[in-house]
């Protein structure tokens, strides 16, 4: 949960009028209950803006008519929900049991060494100093039989071990260099 040690960060986002229709379409599926396109929005506002901030809160409370605090109790209590920006790669790591058994922790502990990611962004999320690799615990990713699992981005890896992560991380490189050349 956000504490008062990680307050939310202010925030400067303006959504475009893009976002705004996806939000209105949102809104549009809930007729009975504004409320209930809370966490939909706030989803929206992540893959648009990357973390949930103040402004979020705000933007989105006053979207649905509203208290700030029924949006904030959302954004502490899920840790799916960003209070910070995760790296540019973010590695999503199973922690119930079948994959804990099979070697997620150590898993978890050799990609938070290997990509340096020792900045908490809270809900237990770690993000390397220069923003480029954050990896956090997740529930279970239905991949029981084949653990440990892990995403990332949206993409899910089962039998995952610090290879699978060295060829992810070589092949990111290699986009890298590519987009830049």
């Amino acid at each position: 949960m956000v504490g008062p040690e990680q307050p939310l960060l202010p925030g400067e986002e303006v959504p475009g009028p893009e976002f705004e229709r996806k939000a209105e379409e949102i809104i549009g599926q809930y007729p009975a209950s504004r409320r209930s396109a809370s966490l939909p929005l706030l989803h929206l506002w992540q893959e648009e803006f990357g973390f949930l901030s103040e402004r979020a809160v705000e933007w989105i409370s006053t979207k649905l008519g509203l208290k700030p605090i029924h949006i904030l109790e959302l954004v502490t209590f899920y840790p799916m929900l960003h209070v910070r920006p995760s790296g540019r790669i973010n590695f999503k790591v199973c922690r119930t049991l079948s994959c804990a058994l099979a070697g997620s922790h150590e898993l978890f502990a050799q990609i938070r060494a290997r990509c340096g990611a020792t900045v908490s962004a809270g809900h237990g999320i770690c993000v390397s100093p220069d923003g480029s690799y954050s990896v956090e615990f997740v529930e279970c990713l239905a991949a029981c039989g084949s653990a440990p699992a892990m995403m990332v981005d949206e993409e899910e890896f089962e039998r995952a071990t610090i290879d699978t992560v060295e060829r992810i991380l070589a092949e990111s490189g290699e986009k890298e260099a590519s987009q830049g050349a």
